[in-house]
Order: C-alpha cells, then structure tokens, then sequence
C-alpha cells in the first residue's frame, strides 16, 4: 500500500520541483499506471468492501487528487488574471 502512495506523491513533488507555469499546473495529469491504478481501487470500492490497506489507499489518493484540484483553482486564478 504505502509503495503506491508514495509513487503518486512522488509524481506530484518532481512535478512541482520542476517549477511548473500555471499552464503546466492546469494541463497536469498523473501517469497512465496511476491513473489505471486509481481506477482499480474504485472498481474495487465498487464491487466489494475494501481491505483496510486498500481503503487507506483510496483515501491518500483522493487526498492527492483534492491538493492537485485545489493546487489547479489556483493556477487558474492566475491565468485569468
């Protein structure tokens, strides 16, 4: 569990160590793998109950996606002027 977790985080902080334009910041997406592994622990929240490690999982990755949407309002903001 913490592996995948930390693989997604990780992926955000060498993004935002790169120094991203507000631009990068709106058209940033995580990878193809941790895209499709979010989209197994839903299919998984979906059709049965979760292990405890998987719903931990699904939480932090949640929680990265909230940062990102909440990092994106921002960079929006400033776009627009």
């Amino acid at each position: 569990m913490a592996v995948k977790v930390l693989e997604i985080w990780d992926e955000v902080d060498d993004f935002l160590t790169s120094t991203p334009t507000p631009q990068q910041i709106l058209a940033f997406r995580p990878s193809l793998p941790a895209q499709a592994h979010l989209h197994r622990l839903l299919d998984a929240n979906r059709s049965r109950p979760l292990s405890t490690e998987e719903e931990a999982e699904l939480r932090e990755t949640l929680a990265v996606e909230q940062f990102m949407r909440r990092l994106k309002i921002k960079a929006l903001a400033k776009v627009q002027g």
